[in-house]
């Protein structure tokens, strides 16, 4: 069941909800409760870019529950979009369903292209170019940074 009327922008220093936890939107966007962690790099969290399934090196270890700008620190598995700006080992919320509006660009693309994290810079999405790529989301104007997520919770 899907929890309903949170605070998608909140950030914590404790774990309000179950991490993992999905919540429903009133326009039907889905969000996932997340820890995050700013990676080796580090990279620093931006609201309204897209963070990936935390995976040191790039080796995963299985978790879907902590997230991480840093695409060096991913097994390339994009986890939604950040809808506030956490720092290390902070609680948030990200967007993994529905339309959203990125803060920085697609690396390339065009409207209809499907979007992975492979071949992306940190905090953002590249298009598909393998039937390996995860596609986690789909470009509706690219040149807005509009997208529709379609990431795996």
């Amino acid at each position: 069941m899907f929890k309903i009327g949170i605070d998608t922008s909140a950030v914590s220093d404790t774990c309000d909800f179950k991490l993992g936890e999905v919540a429903a939107s009133y326009d039907g966007k889905l969000y996932k409760y997340v820890q995050y962690d700013t990676g080796a790099g580090p990279v620093a969290a931006v609201s309204g870019n897209v963070c990936y399934y935390y995976a040191p090196s790039g080796t995963s270890a299985g978790s879907t529950t902590v997230v991480t700008s840093d695409l060096s620190d991913s097994a390339g598995l994009g986890a939604g979009v950040l809808q506030s700006a956490p720092t290390d080992g902070q609680y948030c919320w990200i967007q993994i369903k529905g339309d959203a509006t990125l803060t920085t660009a697609l690396t390339a693309g065009a409207d209809g292209n499907a979007l992975t994290a492979v071949g992306a810079t940190d905090g953002t999405l590249d298009v598909s170019a393998l039937v390996t790529d995860a596609v986690v989301a789909y470009a509706v104007d690219a040149s807005a940074k509009i997208i529709k997520c379609d990431f795996p919770f």
